[in-house]
């Protein structure tokens, strides 16, 4: 951030944590911090962890966010806020947006809910702040920078219409174990809900709804084999926004081999309902560990004929590993998900956009050089 501003953070998990120490760490000018949960305990914790490891001064206040209801405590922070953060579980993100339009905040949120995305999309459209959905890695960082490979494939190649664009993102551990192939790295209900819920995607130009785990493949990347299928949610509003210009678009989330098979097994003709998605989360934790050491795999790429009938493919693919900054080690999920969030949160309070923002209405170039996004994405060659 480059000027002061009073930023609360909704949730105490990684992402709140690292968004927090991000915020302290990377702003030029630090902001003054509100870690909200409905645990205090645990946000005194965050506070206290963002305070130890920040190498800055810094004001960092922990208070109580209950699920029902406003407290005075709440009222006063709100009341004095720039924007609102919003780490929370997916299915609580209507709840925070209506908090920051009543409080005229701005609003950032991670959610991959499609159904909590179109609900906020009808209440912020008439806001005076700026919202921003789906931040975080995928959706976010993935389809911003599958948008800008794409507005560079039509501009170098003297095109409007490109034949396939692909996202994959895979939030994987170093080593792999039968017979699951995995390892937790981020919320295992995350994973539950992506591998169940159905996905968007872009079909001979037109929106299509397919089951998740239903176009299974095999890519390799920087020489290493991984397994990809679709999943639900990472696509953001791409295929609302791309119909017209791109004939095969669609999210994939990648895996070691082997893991897919393992989870079809778990689900046994399980449907998409909430309850089926903790029948699946359960089976899972039950088998498949948490592990601190992570890595992030991203691959995005746009295929087409240029104006003369040439057939032309373009390629990004990323590993993000783990980075020190401050005192603490932050794992790879938690920075890569944390900076799209806060280059998102500068971009409003810094240019005061109001309304809905949605990752395809987002200038690619700006967002990919952000001064949160380029020390753990790193540069993204712009013609």
């Amino acid at each position: 951030m480059n000027t002061h501003y009073n930023i609360i953070i909704a949730g105490a998990g990684g992402i709140a944590e690292a968004a927090g120490l991000l915020l302290i760490e990377w702003s030029k000018v630090p902001p003054a911090i509100y870690i909200g949960n409905r645990t205090l305990s645990k946000a005194q914790k965050v506070a206290k962890w963002i305070e130890e490891g920040s190498t800055k001064p810094c004001s960092v206040k922990a208070f109580h966010l209950p699920g029902e209801g406003l407290t005075e405590e709440m009222k006063e922070i709100l009341g004095q806020g720039d924007i609102l953060l919003d780490c929370l579980p997916g299915n609580l993100a209507p709840k925070m947006a209506r908090l920051a339009k009543d409080f005229n905040l701005h609003y950032v949120n991670l959610t991959e809910h499609v159904a909590e995305t179109r609900e906020i999309m009808e209440l912020a459209k008439d806001a005076k702040t700026g919202f921003v959905l789906q931040s975080g890695l995928a959706p976010g960082y993935i389809n911003i920078l599958a948008n800008s490979l794409l507005q560079q494939f039509c501009y170098d190649f003297e095109v409007d219409k490109v034949d396939k664009l692909e996202l994959k993102v895979g939030a994987l551990t170093e080593h792999a174990v039968s017979p699951h192939y995995y390892g937790f790295t981020w919320s295992p209900a995350g994973v539950a809900t992506e591998y169940l819920k159905d996905t968007l995607v872009l079909r001979n130009f037109k929106q299509k709804r397919l089951p998740a785990l239903s176009e299974r493949a095999k890519i390799i990347i920087d020489g290493i084999t991984y397994e990809e299928d679709l999943t639900s949610g990472g696509a953001a509003d791409l295929p609302d926004a791309l119909a017209e210009k791109v004939a095969y678009l669609d999210y994939k989330t990648l895996r070691y081999p082997g893991h897919y098979a393992w989870v079809e097994e778990q689900m046994a003709d399980s449907g998409n309902s909430d309850e089926e998605i903790a029948a699946l989360q359960h089976k899972m934790e039950a088998m498949i560990p948490h592990l601190e050491d992570d890595k992030i795999i991203l691959y995005a790429a746009v295929e087409g004929k240029d104006k003369h009938g040439t057939l032309h493919r373009r390629e990004v693919a990323k590993q993000i590993q783990p980075i020190k900054v401050g005192r603490h080690q932050l794992r790879a999920i938690q920075t890569t998900t944390a900076v799209g969030m806060l280059q998102s949160a500068q971009l409003l309070v810094e240019s005061n956009l109001k309304g809905v923002v949605l990752q395809s209405q987002i200038d690619p170039r700006q967002f990919l050089q952000g001064n949160f996004i380029v020390p753990v994405y790193g540069e993204v060659r712009l013609a």
